[in-house]
């Protein structure tokens, strides 16, 4: 399989990909597109934060009334303008008239909402709050904290307690998590971690899937345009898909390099002044690990994707054929960030030892934890014994469907290839 000419081939991908545009457009683009995301993301968050919002408090108890408007009154988005709200006392019995009669108001969001805090919550702290959008957590992250605030001051107030007590029993408790690794060194948990399993996955679900559909095209015009014919003439079908896949590697792993080098001279250099709360905490021998990890899975999809493209002759009709290696890509990504949550739980191990899932949760659980070695190397084992199984067979596949044209194959057809002696 690896002669002089795969060798041939390899480069002439190598020629191809490494000195065109695209290749340089997407070294260049990638990066800020990515920061674009972020940035983007972060604006519509602080968009919504800053949307202005005006209330209508009703309670049957002035105590409730009188400590949850002082409190409210000293918040930041009520100074600003960006919270406005108005206090009325009413009792339990009347309050569902009430309602009725703010109902078009809030229809036509002339107000923002209203909260019903009754009496009776001193011993439930259920608050009931009536709006067209009633799941508005950013509004919540404004009010909430001063209710509560009031209702404990109220609470403890005939308990006989001082002021620092009431101030102590209403403050919220802060978690600070500190990371215990096998070295000596424990050190506190910022968001950096959190932050870099984000962008890694998405790397990784963002190039597998490009470098997969640009294969697959490929393969698809030189099927089309009878290039594969005259490719063959010199070469045979495994070694000219070995060497396509193998240059597509290349210079994909290259290019993922260029995109990580910010990071490395983040982590091995005092360059960058960033708070330490967003400082990745992450060794070069994982950015070797990944690298290594992402040229397996780019062997594994880009593998598929250019036997899918083999099967059929216009890009129309291998799309129906690309859905389920999408699936392949799209359901770990999706499993990688929720483990954001908690990366030691059933899921998240099972997922970054179970084929095909791994290549992409196993990167992202060593950045939130520290993974035994022996799970690294089994799922480095379990990876490349699929790759090695997915070669084989795609192999099968792309010797016939190459230079197959016509009539679009019917999968039971597809199936039945794997069953031919090479």
């Amino acid at each position: 399989m690896f002669n002089k000419r795969t060798l041939a081939i390899i480069k002439r991908e190598l020629k191809m990909k490494l000195f065109s545009k695209s290749f340089i457009l997407m070294t260049l683009l990638v990066p800020l597109f990515m920061i674009g995301i972020f940035s983007v993301q972060y604006f519509v968050q602080s968009l919504s934060g800053e949307q202005r919002s005006d209330l209508i408090v009703i309670s049957d108890s002035d105590e409730i009334l009188n400590k949850v408007q002082n409190e409210i009154f000293q918040t930041g988005p009520f100074k600003s303008g960006d919270l406005t709200t108005r206090f009325e006392k009413i009792e339990l019995a009347n309050f569902k008239s009430k309602l009725n009669e703010f109902k078009p108001d809030i229809l036509e969001q002339r107000i923002t909402g209203v909260i019903f805090i009754p009496s009776t919550l001193l011993q439930s702290k259920g608050v009931e709050y009536y709006s067209s959008n009633p799941n508005n957590s950013s509004l919540f992250y404004k009010i909430k904290p001063s209710i509560n605030k009031a209702l404990v001051e109220i609470y403890f107030a005939g308990k006989l307690l001082t002021e620092e007590e009431i101030k102590f029993a209403r403050k919220d408790v802060e978690i600070n998590g500190f990371r215990v690794s096998s070295d000596e060194k424990v050190a506190e948990e910022g968001y950096g971690n959190r932050i870099a399993m984000v962008l890694f996955s998405f790397l990784l679900y963002m190039a597998l899937i490009f470098s997969g559909s640009m294969t697959m095209n490929a393969v698809v015009e030189e099927k089309s345009n009878k290039i594969v014919e005259v490719l063959l003439s010199s070469a045979s079908s495994t070694e000219l898909m070995a060497g396509k896949i193998l240059g597509t590697v290349i210079v994909e792993v290259i290019q993922m390099a260029i995109w990580l080098s910010p990071i490395v001279l983040l982590i091995s250099t005092s360059w960058f002044l960033i708070p330490a709360e967003f400082m990745p905490q992450m060794s070069f021998g994982f950015i070797l690990y990944f690298l290594f990890n992402y040229a397996i899975a780019l062997i594994t999809y880009v593998a598929l994707y250019a036997t899918v493209g083999a099967i059929f002759d216009n890009p129309q009709d291998a799309q129906s054929g690309v859905w389920p290696l999408l699936m392949l890509i799209m359901i770990p990504f999706f499993i990688a960030l929720g483990m954001e949550a908690n990366a030691q739980s059933s899921l998240a191990q099972i997922a970054s030892l179970f084929p095909f899932s791994s290549l992409i949760v196993m990167p992202a659980r060593m950045i939130l934890v520290e993974v035994p070695l022996w799970q690294i190397l089994l799922s480095c084992a379990i990876n490349i014994v699929v790759l090695l199984g997915i070669f084989k067979l795609a192999g099968k596949i792309y010797r016939i469907g190459i230079l197959l044209t016509g009539k679009k194959p019917k999968w039971s057809e597809v199936f039945g290839w794997l069953k031919m002696s090479s």
